[in-house]
């Protein structure tokens, strides 16, 4: 990555140097369970006599902790950036085997030393109160026959990135990376898209029997987790695992079905009114993405330098802090944004705890769903940076209903500087329009995922056959019902595996349609008062995890709610400004 002149220390507010150790020294280094194991036994066996003295001990196990995070980061950091590396790869899965299932019972250890201890109630209980909710969820739920399970689904996890990150199609003599030959989607020419859309799914099936194989794995090994921390499914164990505390199962349900009272009938009027814009007798699954101008696909930029350099032009205009925190991963060297053969698929934003500047993964070739990516990505970025100087590390992990919040809400409230990126008037209403338009397609596409996963784990011993008719019939609720898929059925029933979340991190992704409607509610905000609405975001983020989810949205100046009338009403309001356009 190339650093522009304003690169310096001395321009970035935000400081690129990691906190001093307290507890650990500063040179040590994770390199195996031997050199870790007497700091986990020295916190295990320290005498605590006070509450000052409970605190310090917290304070020394969250820097052990976080030096443990971001080991492990680099180590999967390095391993997407490049999963043809076999050293990166055994790198990684050295952690997971032989770090991560020593540290676990270590890890419980502490937990309950912790609510066992005499001086508990002497902590600043408002302060402390998430923490401690956290631990004890983990208490409950912990069981060390689950530990070696864990380190298998993590391997097999693995694979899912090494399968897809090695799928390319040839087109027009060059091999290309499916993102990049998903660009040709927004082709004008009806012939080139059919033909990239045809090849990109005839690839992807040519792994479906495998990815299949690798799914049945997974769900297997999850559902004996489940029953092994007394759970009858492994949704019920995800949810308390994921510290769902404010919303149940049956509230998705009813989300869902919002959803599809409100925002799937708006979907279909956009798809006629795209149908009657292109003239076409019927739409395709390649009509969706082109513009309905005629017009070549938007190119916001050339180069992922490009990219970045503008991003942080529009972040510098809505706040000079905003600004500064990607000039200080720039200066750091903690940006990969171009997409290329062996790269994992996908983008993240990975915190490092202990240094605090994270690092942004994305796969750019040059499109509008690029420059979403890197304001996304963004946003979770500006988010660790506010979350910094929490003290302990479990505070700057706020649970996914508020980290995509703040990405998702960066998408909205920067468009009014998307200038930057689309010079041209009738470019940029394009953009703004087309992006509007996937926010509200953000809504049936979760949904339809999400109420996948809740059948696929409450069925743990269904056939691949039953999956892929369930699947299709989810698909066919939620989504396209003036697309014409004839011709193309095979191809529907595979069409969840190209959602890596449902491989590496299931039932993280209803909280894209939770955080969809506060980024809505925040930008509304943003509307009628920029300078307080964007306070109000900041400050929410800078609490972390140290409030509850409604507190946080509360402090954002939105609410935490996804009822159908609270949805109808965002939605109208996302049309009226498409309107405007």
């Amino acid at each position: 990555m190339n650093h522009s002149a304003y690169d310096t220390p001395a321009a970035m507010a935000t400081d690129t140097q990691r906190p001093p150790r307290r507890y650990l020294p500063e040179t040590f280094q994770v390199s195996e369970w031997a050199a870790l194991e007497p700091y986990f036994l020295e916190l295990r066996d320290r005498a605590i006599e006070s509450p000052a003295e409970l605190e310090k001990w917290l304070l020394d196990r969250s820097e052990l902790e976080s030096v443990l995070s971001e080991d492990l980061a680099w180590r999967y950091i390095r391993m997407t950036c490049d999963t043809q590396d076999q050293h990166h790869a055994e790198a990684f899965q050295y952690f997971v085997s032989a770090i991560e299932p020593n540290v676990a019972p270590h890890d419980h250890a502490l937990n309950e030393k912790l609510v066992q201890s005499e001086h508990l109630d002497g902590l600043d209980q408002d302060r402390y109160r998430i923490f401690i909710r956290s631990v004890r969820q983990a208490l409950e739920i912990y069981r060390p026959e689950n530990i070696p399970l864990k380190t298998e689904i993590s391997t097999k996890q693995q694979q899912y990135a090494a399968i897809v990150g090695a799928m390319t199609v040839t087109l027009d003599g060059e091999e290309m990376t499916l993102p990049r030959a998903a660009d040709r989607l927004k082709s004008p020419d009806r012939n080139v898209r059919e033909q990239a859309y045809r090849i990109i799914q005839e690839r992807r099936l040519r792994d479906a029997e495998p990815l299949d194989q690798l799914f049945d794995e997974l769900v297997a090994l999850r559902h004996q987790m489940a029953l092994n921390a007394g759970f009858s499914n492994f949704r019920d164990y995800m949810f308390a695992a994921l510290g769902r505390f404010d919303y149940t199962a049956q509230d998705c349900f009813r989300f869902h079905q919002a959803i599809h009272e409100t925002v799937v009938p708006l979907i279909d009027d956009i798809d006629l009114e795209r149908r009657q814009d292109l003239d076409l007798p019927e739409l395709r699954p390649w009509d969706l993405d082109v513009d309905v101008s005629g017009k070549e696909p938007l190119r916001p930029f050339e180069t992922g330098e490009e990219l970045l350099e503008k991003t942080v032009t529009v972040f510098e205009r809505l706040d000079p802090f905003l600004g500064d925190c990607l000039r200080t991963m720039r200066h750091m060297g903690h940006l990969d944004l171009e997409s290329r053969k062996g790269k994992a698929p996908g983008g993240y934003n990975y915190p490092l705890d202990e240094t605090g500047v994270p690092f942004i993964f994305m796969n750019a070739t040059s499109s509008l769903r690029d420059v979403i990516t890197m304001l996304h990505e963004g946003g979770h970025a500006v988010h660790s940076f506010l979350t910094r100087g929490l003290p302990l590390s479990a505070d700057k992990h706020p649970p996914s209903e508020v980290a995509e919040l703040a990405s998702m809400s960066m998408e909205l409230i920067s468009m009014d500087h998307w200038d930057l990126f689309f010079t041209d008037e009738d470019e940029l209403r394009r953009a703004k329009k087309t992006h509007l338009e996937s926010v509200l397609e953000t809504f049936p596409w979760v949904a339809t995922i999400d109420k996948f996963q809740h059948w696929i784990y409450e069925n743990p011993v269904h056939t691949k056959a039953q999956r892929h008719t369930r699947w299709t019939e989810l698909f066919n609720e939620f989504n396209q019902h003036t697309v014409s898929w004839k011709g193309l059925e095979r191809f529907k029933p595979y069409l969840w595996q190209k959602q890596l979340h449902l491989y590496e991190v299931p039932f993280y992704y209803i909280e894209y349609a939770m955080a969809q409607l506060g980024a809505i509610a925040v930008w509304r905000n943003y509307r009628q008062n920029p300078q307080a609405g964007l306070e109000a975001y900041k400050h929410a983020l800078s609490l972390g995890y140290t409030a509850p989810i409604g507190e946080i949205y509360a402090a954002a100046g939105i609410r935490f709610d996804f009822s159908t009338a609270y949805l109808r009403t965002l939605a109208d309001f996302v049309r009226e400004e498409m309107a405007k356009l």
